[in-house]
C-alpha cells in the first residue's frame, strides 16, 4: 500500500447495514482512519430497517421480522458499549408450529411431551437426540459441516418424527435445496435458540440509529441514497469507488471494505481473480418475501411465532403476530402481522404486486381463527429481499471466501460468512467487528500508535 506512515487513511465501506456500521465503529476508533459509508437506501440498517406504516406509529417496525436470544453477546455487548442497554427488552413469548390444522407449542421438552402426533418412545427419541446437539460440551460442528442435516436427522430421530415435523421446516427454509443443507447449519440453529427473546424499545431502528450516530461523533461520515457501481484498484495502490450520483464521481480510498451480497460483490469488483470470483458464484441463496398486515384486532391468543410447514398446504412459513410480544399501543393500537416466505429470488411472489399477494394470504388466516373476515384488515406493506438467507450446503466451511480478499486493502463481509451460525444482526455484528480488526491488523504497521490494540 502506498500509504506513508502517520497520514490518514481513508476507508470505504459500502452498505450501512449492521456489518458495515458495526465495522466503521471499530475502525473510526483508530485517529488515523477517514471512514466513509456508502448506503444505497435512504435510510441505514439494511435488512434490520424499520418503516413507519402509519402517522400514529411511535415506534418503526422491521420491514423483515427480528428478534435476538438472549445469548446474541455480539450485538448484546455493543447494545451496551454505545449507551443504548436501556433500549433492550427481554420478553418470554410463544412459539408453536401448526400440524393438521392446529397450533402446537414445542419450545420446551415438556411441550414436546405432550405433542399427541407421536408416540412416547418417538418423542424420547428426539428429546435425546436435540439435547445432544444443545447441550454438547464440545460441539463438534466442523465435523457435521460434512454431514447431511436430512440424511443424519432422519437416521437419529427417527423417519416418522423427522417426516412429520423437522423436514417440513427445513423445505420451507430452503425450498428444493433442503436435502443439500448440512448438518452444521441444523445444529447452530438449536444450540443457539433461547425460549426467551430480545427487542429494541423503539425497534431495531433505534439500535441502528443509536450505532450510525455514535459513528459519526467518532467522526464516520454515512452517505445515504448513494449506491456504488464499482470498486477499480488503482495502480499506485488503494481503490477508485464509483458511485451513481447526480454528479458521478471516483472517491479514492486505501482501504475498502464491501459488506454487501455475494452477486453483486461479483459486479463490483471484476479485477478480483477468477478464483475468488467463482467462489463467490458458488454461494446460493434464498430470497425472503414478508408481507405485514395490520388488523383491527389479535388474530391468535397469546401467541408470538407460527411455524407452518409446507405440508400444511398455505401460503407462506411463517405467521408472527409482532404485537403479542409488542404492545399494539406502539403502532397507534394496530395488531401487526408478518406473513413471510423464503423463496428462490425467480419466484413469483417476487414479480406480484402488493394487492395480489394479500388476496393470496388473506385466505389463509382462518385457518388460525375461524371467525377471522377480511374488513379486519387496515393495512398491508409488502417487502422482499432477493439475498436474504444462504444456503449451506456440506463441505460450505471450505467453500467460504476469505474477509481479506486477493485484492491488498479489499475485503469482503457479508452473512453468507457467519457460518455455522444462521444470518441475523447478531452475526452482522460479529462479522463487521472481525473485519475491521483484520483491516486494523494488516495497516497498524502504517502508524503503530494510532490503530486500536489487537483484541485477539
Amino acid at each position: 500500500m502506498s500509504s506513508q506512515k502517520g497520514r490518514n487513511i481513508r476507508i470505504g465501506i459500502i452498505g450501512g447495514g449492521v456489518a458495515g456500521l458495526s465495522a466503521a465503529y471499530e475502525l473510526a476508533d483508530a485517529s488515523n482512519a477517514q471512514v466513509h459509508i456508502f448506503e444505497n437506501e435512504p435510510s441505514i440498517g439494511g435488512l434490520a430497517a424499520g418503516f413507519k406504516g402509519r402517522a400514529n406509529w411511535d415506534w418503526p417496525l422491521e420491514k423483515f421480522y427480528h428478534h435476538l436470544f438472549t445469548n446474541d453477546d455480539e450485538i448484546i455487548q455493543l447494545t451496551k458499549t454505545i449507551g443504548a442497554g436501556d433500549l433492550l427488552q427481554i420478553h418470554r413469548p410463544t412459539t408453536v408450529i401448526h400440524y393438521q390444522g392446529k397450533n402446537y407449542p414445542l419450545d420446551s421438552p415438556r411441550h414436546l411431551l405432550l405433542f399427541p402426533h407421536l408416540s412416547l418412545p418417538q418423542k424420547l427419541r428426539m428429546g435425546f437426540v436435540l439435547a445432544y446437539l444443545k447441550y454438547h460440551p464440545r460441539p463438534p460442528w466442523r465435523a457435521f459441516d460434512r454431514l447431511l442435516a436430512d440424511e443424519w436427522l432422519a437416521r437419529r430421530i427417527g423417519h416418522t418424527a423427522y417426516r412429520k415435523l423437522w423436514q417440513p421446516l427445513l423445505e420451507g427454509k430452503f425450498g428444493p435445496h433442503f436435502q443439500d443443507v448440512n448438518l452444521a447449519w441444523f445444529w447452530a440453529r438449536i444450540y443457539k435458540r433461547t425460549p426467551r427473546l430480545g427487542y429494541y424499545r423503539g425497534g431495531f431502528q433505534a439500535f441502528v440509529d443509536k450505532l450510525g450516530e455514535t459513528g459519526r461523533q467518532r467522526g464516520v461520515t454515512i452517505e445515504t441514497n448513494t449506491p456504488v457501481h464499482s470498486v477499480m484498484p488503482l495502480p499506485t495502490g488503494g481503490f477508485a469507488v464509483a458511485c451513481r450520483k447526480e454528479n458521478p464521481a471516483l472517491e479514492q480510498f486505501d482501504v475498502v471494505l464491501s459488506t454487501v451480497s455475494p452477486g453483486l460483490m461479483q459486479r463490483l469488483a471484476p479485477e478480483l481473480p477468477d478464483g475468488y470470483l467463482s467462489q463467490l458464484a458458488s454461494l446460493r441463496h434464498m430470497g425472503a418475501v414478508v408481507m405485514t398486515v395490520a388488523l383491527d384486532r389479535p388474530l391468535l391468543t397469546n401467541t408470538y411465532w407460527v411455524n407452518v410447514p409446507k405440508a400444511e398446504g398455505l401460503p407462506f412459513l411463517v405467521l408472527v403476530e409482532h404485537t403479542n410480544m409488542i404492545d399494539p399501543a406502539h403502532y397507534g393500537g394496530d395488531h401487526l402481522l408478518y406473513l413471510g416466505d423464503y423463496l428462490a429470488p425467480s419466484h413469483r411472489y417476487f414479480s406480484m404486486s402488493k394487492d395480489e399477494l394479500l388476496m393470496e394470504f388473506l385466505p389463509a388466516l382462518s385457518r388460525f381463527n375461524k371467525a377471522f373476515r377480511p374488513d379486519w384488515v387496515t393495512g398491508a406493506w409488502l417487502h422482499r429481499a432477493p439475498y436474504a438467507q444462504p444456503i449451506p450446503t456440506r463441505g460450505y466451511a471450505d467453500a467460504i471466501p476469505d474477509l481479506r480478499t486477493p485484492l491488498p486493502g479489499l475485503y469482503f463481509a457479508s452473512m453468507s460468512q457467519v457460518y455455522p451460525w444462521d444470518r441475523g444482526t447478531n452475526y452482522a455484528v460479529e462479522i463487521g467487528r472481525r473485519a475491521a480488526k483484520l483491516i486494523a491488523e494488516d495497516y497498524r504497521q502504517l502508524d503503530v500508535q494510532s490503530w486500536p490494540a489487537n483484541e485477539g
